[in-house]
Order: structure tokens, then sequence, then C-alpha cells
């Protein structure tokens, strides 16, 4: 593939509200010490009443514009990475649209649940084979505060709200991180341990209806660490291999942020020490597809990344989907 991907910009949002461990403590029956010990999380942010994804999209989008220094009217595709969209119909990538004040461009939504944010690069990487000249936002949002059920202790410390955002053209800028390759996987048939079936259209309802439990995060814990674990290790292994690459030639190993315990295997299956791995999972919590590129831009910007850094990015999310990305900063 002789084309140079290039990251123009990167921007990140995540809302004001913060939900520490001890504001848990008065909602469901938990202790700061066991979420702490056992998933690393401390807080996460929380969307305001009337806030929504496009809203914190619309956001990320604003930074990453201002980063790329590029006006928002250069844009000609947006790409969204959600499984909590404000809406089925508009997607949420046209209400982002709606909100940078711009139109024409072409909107999709991607839903790959954790590992949304490299379906969505893939995505985008396509659109820019076909269209060279294209100047495409790549953007993860997420409002999982929306479908946890806040009485289910296993999943509602797990999770917070946040948007992430790229701005991603071709080019030949040597001082601007570079997309050098995207491995995809999934495998349905396990799709089962991990689940936000409610509103489906297999899972329908009727008027007047109750909400049940299925209209929220359901999962396996056990069973998706294991696997986790194993798909995120195994394709980063065979991207590395693809591309000629050694796992010591790694400067930054930048996992999806899902829990710390998971981070922290896939650093050690790499013989990666804890310095070059980075976490801010303690500050956000698992935001699903908003991880990866709010990650991205937080350690850029704080200088974890350093310029001609090689980032290795390992993520698993529902479905089950996972993948693999290298970026040269």
């Amino acid at each position: 593939m002789n084309m140079n991907f290039i990251l123009r910009g990167l921007g990140r949002y995540a809302p004001e509200r913060v939900l520490s461990n001890a504001d848990l403590e008065k909602i469901v029956d938990t202790s700061d010490e066991w979420i702490t010990t056992r998933t690393g999380i401390q807080r996460r942010h929380v969307v305001a009443d009337g806030e929504n994804a496009s809203d914190m999209a619309a956001e990320a989008a604003r930074m990453a514009l201002a980063n790329a220094d590029m006006d928002v009217s250069e844009l000609t595709h947006i790409v969204c990475a959600t499984f909590t969209p404000d809406s089925v119909i508009p997607s949420c990538a046209c209400r982002i649209q709606e909100k940078l004040g711009i139109k024409g461009q072409m909107c999709i939504d991607v839903s790959a649940a954790c590992s949304g944010f490299l379906y969505a690069l893939q995505t985008a990487r396509g659109y820019l084979l076909l269209e060279p000249d294209a100047k495409v936002l790549v953007v993860s949002t997420e409002v999982i505060s929306r479908r946890i059920n806040w009485e289910d202790r296993t999943t509602c410390v797990l999770f917070g709200d946040a948007s992430g955002a790229a701005i991603m053209t071709a080019g030949e800028e040597s001082d601007r991180p570079r997309v050098l390759d995207v491995m995809l996987e999934a495998d349905g048939t396990l799709g089962d341990l991990l689940t936000v079936n409610g509103g489906g259209s297999a899972y329908a309802y009727k008027k007047d209806e109750p909400v049940g439990n299925e209209f929220f995060v359901q999962m396996e814990g056990r069973e998706i660490f294991k696997h986790a674990v194993r798909n995120m290790v195994g394709i980063s292994e065979r991207l590395l291999e693809r591309n000629g690459l050694a796992k010591s030639e790694v400067d930054v190993l930048l996992p999806h942020q899902a829990n710390y315990r998971i981070i922290d295997a896939v650093g050690r299956k790499f013989d990666i020490p804890e310095e070059k791995v980075f976490s801010n999972i303690h500050e956000y919590g698992n935001t699903s597809a908003a991880s990866v590129p709010l990650a991205l831009s937080e350690a850029w910007d704080t200088g974890f990344i350093k310029p001609g850094n090689l980032v290795l990015i390992p993520t698993f999310g529902g479905g089950f989907t996972w993948g693999a990305g290298l970026i040269r900063f």
C-alpha cells in the first residue's frame, strides 16, 4: 500500500461531571478498595443532563481540527465509532456534522464496541485510497452511563463517558503521526458474552412496556478477560510480524482501556516494561470506542509519546471484535 496515512490532528473530550469510587459507594454495594484493586479505576466522567454523544464528539472534533490547523469546512468525510448514538436515525455522524455547522460530507457510523476506533480508522484508510484528497474526521464517542444498570455493581463501576477524535489525510508530512498498519478480526459466535440487546429489532419494545435488563450492558467478565488478553496479544504479534518488526521495537504500548488487569497482562505477555505502557483508566474508566483516541490524544499532549516513537494499539470489544494498530509518531 503505497500511501502515507497521516494523523493531522488529535482531540478529546470528557464531561465535567466526575463520579468517584466514593460516590459509587453511596449508590451500590461496593467500595473504593474493591474497584481500584480489581480494575484500576478511581474516577469516571458522566454526561450532564441534555449532553449527548454527538455533543462530546463535536468538542473532540474541534480540538482535533485546531490541532491539525484545519478549518471544519475542509472535512470531506465523517466516520463515527459508537454503540451509544443519540438516535438510530439520524446517525451519530450526521448529528456531529450538524453540530459542527457543515453539510455535504459523507457521514457513517461504525459499530464495533471497544474496537470501534480502529475499525473506523481502517474505514477512513479505505476512503483515502479511493479519494486521496479526502480529509476524514474519525471520531469515537460513547455515553455508556445511559446504557448502564446503576443497580448492577459488576458493570456500573467499570464505564465512563468520553469522546476522542483524529483528522486523517494522505500526505508526506514528516512531523505528523503516520498510521503504518491496522489489522482487524471478529468472532460473532462469542457475542452473547457481552451484550446490549434492548431496543434492537430482535429485542423490540412495545408501547408502554417497561425497559428490562437487556437494555443495559450485560457481560461475563471472567470469560471476556481470557478472550481479551489472548486475542489482543495474538493479533498484535501477527501485525508486528507482517511489518517485519520485533516486540523490542515498540516504544509505547497503548491498549484499549478496559481494565488495568487486562492492560497489565497484555504488557507482560509482550515483555514491555510498565513505564512504556500508557494507561489513563484510573481517570476515565472504560469508555469503549472512545478509549483509544482519548488515550492517544492525552499521551501525545503530555509527552508520554515522543516524536519518533512506535506505538502499538491492541483493542478488544463486544461482538467479539478485536484489532491492533501501529502508529509512528
